[in-house]
């Protein structure tokens, strides 16, 4: 039911008739955070569950919010009174998203507020490379020295950044190239022409116009079906030799086997902040078999990782929360459908008295038509108001005259989408 409907009785807020809505945040949030999400609902919060228990701890809880845990379908099964959930963060791979929407569940991550930190440490990562600033790090450690080796390094100038994705990340990532004299190509499937025109960003068709065109190679792209493994062994033999290749994205989207192969044959170089079998604790033993390489580095997963980050990713989960509570509002939802199933538009104009919607769905469901969505506003002075109901199908010339027909009905038409 649209949230406004449901925002007061007589002007007493809905809230005050209702138990107090319960929000589980599930990982790390900073104190300052949870008095707003207080004034929401009643806040457990559990920065330490274990993902195991997440199942045990979501009965009753109708907003949940998660950075990093990962929440299973088995746990959003639980959760028979979840409404909503959040990923303090922008990817949400994390989240089993085809569960939630299975059982009406929206799934709301906060984009583009931690574009800048992960852009910093894409620079940071592409001069690491091109200095090799961590072996020589190394080497002092061991008490060695070698101006010799390390004296030989390309420079960035004039140099090419292959993007793939054109995100709010990438875009960070493209101004901060520009300012060191790189030029930039992007791949991206929802990049238009002229959206590359307005960023400034050079276009091209495909992933491995990006690898032949590159000198160096950063991944932005979100995790999917159609990029899971993009980075084949077909995508690395495309790029230069010796060229360099960055993944703060997700580590899914690379065939980790042909990375190896083309750093031992081909010598590319790579720094990675993610990777396809990451520890889910904090700290703990890990082993990413790329880094036995002397032309490989890497992080630990800490791209969004900075007080603006996470301050600015907090702000927007707690604002989502908000809307969603106090308007029945699901901002940033990812898993809506793109396309309705809808085939039609029935608009009604309507007596805005009890009842009168009832009746128009009770004659629909006897045309065996199923109401895919539907919106009701009310017009000044709350005598009439217009439906706009969309159907699976168009109703038989009959029901429409059965509808018309009804005392309180002003006006119904059909439309084709």
């Amino acid at each position: 039911m649209p949230s406004a409907a449901l925002a007061s009785v007589v002007g007493v807020p809905l809230t005050r008739y209702m138990p107090a809505m319960r929000i589980l945040v599930a990982d790390a949030l900073a104190q300052r955070h949870l008095a707003p999400l207080s004034a929401l609902g009643e806040v457990d919060y559990r920065p330490d569950l274990p993902v195991a228990a997440l199942g045990e701890a979501l009965p009753g809880a109708s907003v949940l919010v998660v950075r990093g845990k990962k929440v299973s379908a088995a746990a959003i099964e639980a959760g028979r009174d979840l409404g909503l959930i959040v990923r303090a963060g922008a990817g949400v791979n994390t989240i089993d998203v085809e569960a939630a929407s299975a059982r009406g569940i929206f799934v709301c991550n906060c984009p583009g507020k931690n574009a800048i930190a992960v852009a910093e440490l894409t620079m940071g990562l592409l001069c690491a490379l091109d200095r090799r600033i961590a072996q020589q790090t190394q080497l002092l450690r061991e008490g060695r020295w070698d101006k010799k080796t390390f004296s030989e390094a390309n420079g960035l100038y004039g140099r090419t950044l292959g993007l793939l994705g054109a995100g709010s990340i990438a875009i960070e990532v493209a101004r901060r190239a520009r300012a060191f004299g790189m030029r930039v190509v992007v791949w991206s499937r929802s990049l238009t022409d002229a959206r590359a025109a307005e960023v400034g960003l050079e276009r091209l068709g495909s992933p491995l116009d990006v690898a032949r065109s590159a000198d160096v190679v950063s991944v932005h792209l979100a995790l999917g079906k159609e990029t899971r493994g993009l980075c084949s062994a077909e995508f690395f033999a495309a790029m230069h030799a010796n060229s360099f290749f960055i993944n703060t994205a997700r580590g899914e989207i690379v065939d980790e086997a042909a990375l190896a192969k083309a750093v031992r044959e081909r010598g590319i170089a790579v720094a990675a902040d993610v990777f396809a079998e990451e520890p889910s604790a904090g700290q703990g033993a890990f082993v990413w078999p790329l880094a036995a390489f002397p032309n490989v580095i890497g992080t630990h997963h800490v791209g969004a990782s900075t007080d603006q980050a996470q301050e600015a990713i907090a702000r927007e989960a707690v604002r989502i929360v908000e809307a969603f509570v106090r308007r029945g509002e699901a901002e940033n939802c990812v898993n809506l459908a793109r396309r309705s199933p809808a085939a039609c538009q029935l608009v009604v104009r309507h007596l805005d008295r009890v009842g009168v919607l009832a009746r128009v769905l009770d004659v629909i469901r006897k045309g065996g038509i199923n109401v895919e969505e539907m919106e009701n506003v009310v017009f000044e002075g709350a005598r009439a108001a217009s439906a706009r109901i969309r159907l699976g199908a168009r109703p038989a010339a009959e029901l429409l005259a059965e509808l018309a027909a009804l005392p309180e009905i002003l006006h119904a038409e059909v439309t084709e989408l």
